[in-house]
């Protein structure tokens, strides 16, 4: 008998962003971090080692938060404000808009343990409103990197863009997809799996799921094409219109509601472009119960082999469509 394939490595994408922040700071002086009590959920402890004065805590206060992000960049530094993504979007959604959106200040906003991380937390934990928030803020590119390196190289390329960024973190651990080296682009879909029957298309902790999915696809005979969309605002609309042109069928997933995200942003492009049957799958219209992140995932039909099997229904209604067409 074979022995079974071994586990891929997981990987907590803070890790990933602290690691790239502490060498940030070493590099560069005007480099600080701003949280609201959270030093230990947004792994900032080592850097207030090193930088004891380059970090600002300003307590469970979120509007201060972003507020005082913004007059530190006024001011000529580089802050990158840190904190749990439901509170800094939800508790602060004015002071994004007004002091960092509006005024196009140069604030790197790093929402973690987004999506249902804080799962056994309960609803008001769960960050499934985030996306929609922002997305529709001008001057906000909003990212959601869907492993470790990914998240090393959008926070690098943030900390040399000229502006306002919202960069989306999870907690809950995800393999590495992306070759070490990657470099980010802003806008940029990356193709990780060519097919033609359909388009999966995700980002952040659901990418890799969408390629296990894929992987359960290709043991029936369906070759399925797999996007990982880390870039929420700007959305890559060339990837998106050929996918639709090139498979005929497009199935999003997000951790986040189906109403306003990802899914929505892409189904934008589809209905005035290249219009396609698609599958938008999420958290349907609810507040989630308490509960791990991977079991709510699970319950709203994002297990890889509930995606499998939306694809196939999928391609299904594909196939209706060309024969009544």
């Amino acid at each position: 008998m074979n022995a079974p394939a071994p586990m891929p490595k997981l990987h907590d994408c803070r890790d990933a962003f602290v690691a790239v922040l502490e060498r940030l700071g070493a590099e560069n002086p005007k480099v600080v971090a701003v949280c609201n009590d959270s030093v230990g959920s947004t792994k900032l402890g080592r850097f207030k080692e090193l930088f004891p004065e380059r970090l600002v805590n300003v307590g469970i206060a979120e509007q201060n938060l972003v507020g005082v992000g913004a007059g530190l960049a006024n001011g000529g530094l580089l802050p990158f404000v840190c904190g749990a993504a439901c509170f800094l979007t939800g508790r602060s959604l004015e002071q994004i808009k007004a002091d960092i959106a509006y005024s196009n200040a140069n604030v790197k906003l790093i929402g973690i343990s987004s999506g249902m991380a804080y799962g056994e937390l309960g609803p008001t934990h769960h960050s499934i409103e985030d996306f929609a928030w922002t997305r529709v803020l001008p001057n906000l590119p909003v990212i959601a990197p869907c492993d470790s390196i990914e998240t090393a190289a959008a926070v690098e390329w943030a900390a040399g863009f000229d502006g306002p960024v919202f960069l989306r973190l999870s907690r809950v651990g995800v393999p590495d997809l992306l070759p070490h080296g990657h470099r980010f682009e802003l806008g940029k879909a990356d193709m990780l799996r060519d097919g033609d029957a359909v388009t999966l298309i995700a980002n952040g902790t659901l990418t890799h799921r969408m390629m296990k999915a894929a992987g359960l696809l290709a043991a029936r005979g369906i070759e399925a094409r797999v996007l990982n969309m880390a870039t929420v605002r700007p959305i890559d609309v060339e990837a998106v219109v050929a996918a639709a042109r090139e498979t005929g069928a497009i199935l999003t997933a997000e951790e986040h509601s189906v109403f306003a995200g990802l899914g929505s942003a892409i189904a934008e492009v589809v209905v005035a472009d290249m219009p396609v049957p698609m599958k938008i799958l999420g958290v349907p219209g609810i507040f989630p119960p308490t509960g791990s992140a991977e079991f709510l995932l699970d319950e709203f039909g994002m297990s890889p082999a509930s995606v499998a099997e939306a694809a196939v229904a999928l391609i299904g209604r594909k196939r209706a469509s060309l024969a009544t067409s």
